[in-house]
């Protein structure tokens, strides 16, 4: 990831929790930020919430169709609702969520003005980053 201050946009959302007998809003805040270009981090409740990464490209396919397996899955209710199910899974248990397709769609839209699709790796600054771990920070690995 690249070093210092990077351009972030973080978009409060609420989800359905889909219970046997009920449904409970839970607060959540869908966080992208260009150091890490291919990741959104879900955070529910405060700040101090539980987080959940998700890669980009997951949440840009699930508006349109299935996708993912294992801990993370994605799909819209039907080709014409302005609903979306987001599955998760930990050893801890599961969780079915239900929100807004238009909301993801928006918040998906200001990432890309951040990190356009398809130029993650460019905002990685990769070269930088290897040239700082190769040369040992610029320090020399002997101590000398």
């Amino acid at each position: 990831m690249a070093h210092g201050s990077s351009p972030r946009y973080t978009h409060p959302l609420t989800l359905q929790l889909i219970g046997p007998r009920s449904w409970t809003d839970v607060p959540a805040v869908f966080v992208y930020d260009a150091a890490d270009p291919f990741a959104v981090r879900i955070v529910f409740g405060d700040s101090d919430g539980v987080t959940w990464l998700v890669g980009r490209e997951l949440l840009q396919t699930g508006l349109l169709r299935p996708v993912g397996e294992g801990d993370v899955r994605i799909w819209p209710a039907s080709a014409t609702a302005d609903v979306l199910f987001l599955h998760l899974r930990a050893p801890s248990g599961e969780a079915l969520f239900e929100f807004s397709r238009a909301a993801l769609r928006a918040f998906l839209r200001e990432t890309e003005r951040l990190v356009p699709v398809g130029e993650e790796s460019a905002a990685l600054a990769l070269d930088d980053q290897l040239t700082l771990l190769l040369s040992n920070g610029g320090a020399d690995p002997t101590g000398r």
